[in-house]
């Protein structure tokens, strides 16, 4: 595949980019600063990767970087702990423009599993840990994935909303596991490299589009 990964110097981003290469795909990495990609990702560094630095706020800015391409990846989350932020909502609603303007289809959403409490939780984490601790302590965190995750439903695009649980650096399972449109029971934690492997599969899953996606370790 053809695929653009926003965030592409993040944390996930990076297992993402190193991901959908080992997998043999084109990757555009959409970047602010270049220097920040480790340096096996450093432009040229690999084959099938092309790194691009602009402003992902800019939907102009982007259009080339998405047009053609087989599905776009945004790994971009908020760094302002608990402060108020609209970081992820305001690069979404960029990217879905630029998508619009140039007729590329297929998009991916990294979201939160925490945001929601649902099927698929367990009483602990549905009726107390997610309402009562996570969503109050992430609240500013949680409004601004909230509003992404509302711009791309009213997108009019092939979408799909990945929720992870919280992420760790650490080695991945090298698996992970899935829900469709609910939690994951027991999905506490997944790690980055995990997460990645699922955003590059579900990339190519025409199936998982117009769905919710939860995947924990």
């Amino acid at each position: 595949m053809k695929l653009t990964i926003f965030g592409a110097s993040g944390r996930t981003g990076v297992h993402a980019v190193r991901r959908a290469l080992a997998a043999g795909h084109e990757v555009t990495a959409v970047v602010r600063d270049p220097a920040a990609l480790p340096a096996d990702l450093g432009d040229g560094a690999n084959r099938g990767l092309a790194v691009v630095q602009a402003d992902v706020m800019d939907p102009a800015a982007i259009e080339g970087t998405v047009k053609g391409r087989d599905a776009v990846i945004t790994a971009i989350g908020s760094r302002e702990g608990r402060r108020p932020t609209t970081v992820c909502a305001d690069s979404t609603r960029a990217v879905l423009a630029a998508m619009r303007a140039t007729g590329t289809e297929r998009f991916l959403l990294t979201s939160a599993a925490g945001l929601h409490a649902g099927p698929g939780d367990d009483p602990l984490t549905r009726f107390v840990a997610k309402p009562l601790v996570l969503q109050r302590i992430l609240r500013h965190a949680f409004d601004d994935m909230r509003a992404a995750e509302e711009a791309v439903r009213a997108s009019g695009l092939a979408w799909t909303i990945v929720r992870p649980p919280r992420l760790t650096d650490g080695a991945g399972k090298g698996r992970y596991r899935s829900a469709v449109d609910r939690n994951v029971l027991g999905g506490l934690s997944i790690a980055r490299a995990d997460l990645a492997a699922a955003l590059i599969d579900l990339a190519a899953d025409p199936d998982a589009a117009g769905h919710v996606v939860s995947v924990a370790g």
